[in-house]
């Protein structure tokens, strides 16, 4: 889960590594408050999880609570590459000396932690790293051994950090690293992170994404979710324990095995390209169970989709044998029924593997209403296209 701005600072603030005072303001007269609090000059900064705000008018000087106020006014609505900012951060401006880039991240490909540092901040790092990679050092960190003092001021004179800043310097990193290690972050980063004219380091930005695998350990942090622009379907999926993503299509896709369930939107989009483009709509995984209860979720959230014209129901039958399956279709249209919330759209269902012929009697004696069975998946993608298309 990736953090905003201000929570990524609040999170810094708790272990200690340096950052200026602000407060996050969802509107003109709250950002004018927050500038009257702080007094003096304040930087006005858009809340977008996506970088180059200064380039899109997101981050704005502000000299009095009026041009606060006025920064704010221009900045909550503003569309940053997709990302519409509801909400600024009001921090105190800073006097700059230098800029500095400083992060920690998970190195999946070697499967340890990375520091990586540079003495040129404030610049756009992927940029830096394909153009310059010489001026972004990068430090293979042992999780055993993690990062005391001296292996920071390692990191930092292999970035290119002046001396003169290094010493300070070094001290943020350990925190740094700190929060990263205590809040199982795969990503903490500070970009930029400056000396000011008296000589403080401080964290001018940041960016932090939090591991949801260790959200058991972490319960604070689910304080960071983003209901507002979470996906009303994705969210009422994660209410039910569904693994959903949501899509721009017209075919509800519901499997079992995340392997299936990418197939199975591939041929849905293929198929799709001869009646008009349909695609689909999601991405539901059920995992290896099929009981009536997950079917009735999944097929609950999907029908809760209005762009949603027609149904897949794409399993095959391992651990959990196909009559199985089939059973918890049935029972998950029963479910449904009793809710008032009856399958009111035609759904295609392939069963195939571990009791598949078994699995489609039970279907076809059970003779739900807007359910037709095909044995092939190439076949079942090409028919719920076309009734995709015929309900659009």
């Amino acid at each position: 889960m990736d953090l905003y701005e201000y929570q990524a600072k609040d999170l810094f603030a708790e272990h200690g590594v340096p950052v200026l005072a602000g407060e996050v303001a969802d509107s003109a007269e709250a950002a004018a408050a927050v500038a009257r609090r702080l007094g003096g000059p304040v930087v006005v900064k858009a809340q977008v999880k996506t970088g180059g705000r200064g380039k899109a008018g997101g981050v704005k000087l502000a000299e009095s609570p009026e041009e606060a106020a006025a920064a704010a006014e221009a900045i909550l609505g503003l569309d940053i590459k997709g990302h519409v900012a509801r909400r600024v951060l009001v921090t105190e401006a800073s006097q700059i000396a230098a800029e500095y880039y400083v992060s920690f991240l998970v190195d999946r490909a070697n499967r340890t932690f990375l520091a990586m540092a540079s003495a040129e901040g404030g610049v756009e790092i992927e940029q830096l790293a394909v153009e310059r990679p010489e001026a972004l050092a990068k430090v293979a960190v042992d999780p055993l051994v993690g990062v005391d003092r001296a292996q920071a001021v390692e990191i930092l004179r292999r970035g290119g950090f002046p001396a003169e800043v290094i010493e300070q310097a070094a001290d943020v990193v350990v925190r740094l690293w700190e929060a990263f290690v205590a809040e199982d972050a795969t990503l903490v980063e500070v970009n930029p992170l400056v000396s000011d004219p008296e000589g403080r380091v401080l964290a001018l930005d940041g960016k932090v994404a939090v591991d949801a695998s260790a959200a058991f350990r972490q319960p604070g942090h689910a304080a960071f979710a983003d209901v507002e622009a979470t996906d009303p379907l994705e969210a009422m999926a994660a209410e039910r324990d569904l693994n959903y993503v949501k899509l721009d299509g017209q075919v509800g896709i519901i499997g079992n095995g995340a392997g299936l369930v990418m197939s199975t939107l591939d041929v849905v989009a293929y198929a799709g390209a001869r009646y008009g483009g349909v695609q689909p709509a999601n991405f539901l995984d059920i995992g290896g169970g099929a009981s009536a209860d997950v079917m009735a979720a999944g097929l609950e959230v999907i029908l809760a989709d209005a762009d949603v014209a027609s149904v897949f129901v794409n399993v095959f039958g391992g651990i959990t044998a196909c009559d199985a399956v089939a059973n918890g279709i049935v029972q998950a249209f029963e479910l449904l029924s009793q809710r008032g919330e009856a399958v009111d759209k035609p759904l295609v269902v392939r069963l195939d593997g571990n009791n598949a012929a078994e699995g489609r009697r039970i279907l076809e004696q059970a003779g739900l209403p807007r359910l037709v069975q095909v044995d092939t998946m190439d076949g079942a993608a090409d028919r719920v296209a076309e009734l995709a298309k015929a309900g659009v």
